[in-house]
């Protein structure tokens, strides 16, 4: 792991390939798991506050949970996540025509409605922040379901932080981000010296 500023990254965030391939994946990250994305405090007071704008775009079993629990819960181990339908899928995901799932949150940012994408940790997947310590951990989520995202990150030889930029950045900034890609480039070059000795 590296230290970045007060976080822990792992080595795989830095060395490993991915680039999200929805035609080949579907977006499988918004259905599968066992429970729904952990989301912060202030996430969602933002998406209380944006639910008059999105809740006409939700499926009926979507209104239902979101009825009866409302848009979060906690799961076993204790974590506020995202409230979930039929125990796989996000309540504020829907369907393309081309069955591709998408974030109500982010179509209505792309359509002018509002600036708020989407919970940080749906951004930054599968890039997930752990506790180490006093500090947070920065790691890589291996799921089998990303297999596409990985052939296609290697294809373009696109490491998992820089496909995570923007995210990334609006976590932790731009100054944290520009010590990770300082430190990536310096790990690369000491890995390409120590294979031609």
């Amino acid at each position: 792991m590296f230290l970045i500023q007060d976080t822990l990254v792992s080595l795989d965030v830095i060395e490993k390939d991915f680039c999200c391939d929805l035609a080949a994946c579907h977006g499988k990250c918004c259905i599968e798991g066992d429970a729904g994305a952990p989301v912060e405090e202030d996430e969602l007071n933002e998406i209380e506050r944006l639910l008059p704008l999105i809740r006409p775009r939700m499926s009926r079993k979507a209104l239902r949970v979101l009825a009866r629990q409302g848009v979060s819960y906690l799961d076993p181990s204790g974590e506020r996540v995202l409230s979930i339908v039929d125990n796989r899928e996000c309540i504020f995901m829907q369907r393309d025509e081309r069955g591709c799932c998408f974030c109500l949150f982010e179509q209505a940012a792309e359509q002018g409605l509002t600036t708020w994408r989407k919970p940080i940790s749906c951004a930054l997947y599968p890039i997930r922040l752990t506790r180490v310590g006093q500090r947070i951990g920065v790691e890589y989520h291996r799921w089998d379901i990303c297999y596409p995202a990985r052939l296609l990150g290697k294809k373009n030889r696109l490491p998992l932080y820089r496909f995570l930029r923007e995210p990334l950045i609006r976590r932790f900034g731009q100054a944290w981000y520009d010590e990770l890609e300082l430190t990536a480039q310096e790990w690369k070059k000491q890995c390409a010296q120590r294979s031609s000795q």
